[in-house]
């Protein structure tokens, strides 16, 4: 059965492709916050291939609306009074739409970037501190070592001392300070 207003139909079949679209354009940004809420418990994550894909979607959306809106307009030219009026309405609300997705579209890609940031510099911070750590164990670790050396050496005589160099090669001069040092470098080469 044909529809006695060829028009109206045409205007509702443009509803439900906006609807549709409005709806496939909630349940991206769904999927995206909840992937965005899921950043911290991550350690290094990457997000220019979702970004990439988020925008191509923005960008198909928005290329939708505009072959929707233009598809409107031509038919808007054919129409006269009343009916003319109710299309440009429509129109009107489509582009209205358009601008929004495509303003809400752009807020959220400027929240990811900036959790994407957050979490790039949290990491940063993270790897830094830790080769500080890793640093200090390190220095502790040798400093412990050259105190264990020294032990065998602290009783000893400038002779005993001097008497151990000249065994190694190593020279014999300085205080006994010196000499202690000299030997214990000896021993981690």
């Amino acid at each position: 059965m044909t529809s006695p207003n060829p028009y109206a139909t045409t205007a509702g079949q443009a509803r439900e492709t906006t609807e549709r679209l409005a709806s496939t354009w909630k349940e991206g940004m769904t999927r995206l916050a909840d992937q965005a809420t899921m950043i911290p418990t991550m350690q290094s994550v990457d997000l220019n291939q979702s970004v990439d894909q988020y925008f191509q979607f923005v960008q198909r959306t928005v290329d939708l609306n505009r072959e929707l809106a233009t598809s409107w307009a031509e038919l808007v030219n054919t129409l006269t009074g009343a009916t003319r009026e109710q299309a440009e309405s429509f129109s009107r609300i489509v582009r209205d739409q358009a601008d929004t997705l495509a303003d809400m579209a752009a807020q959220q890609a400027e929240k990811t970037e900036q959790v994407a940031t957050e979490q790039g510099q949290r990491a940063e911070r993270d790897e830094q501190d830790e080769q500080k750590r890793a640093k200090r164990a390190e220095r502790e670790r040798v400093n412990q070592a050259r105190a264990k050396a020294r032990e065998a050496y602290e009783g000893l005589t400038k002779a005993e001392l001097s008497e151990q160099l000249a065994e190694r090669g190593l020279p014999r001069t300085g205080n006994v300070e010196d000499l202690i040092n000299r030997l214990v470098e000896a021993n981690d080469n």
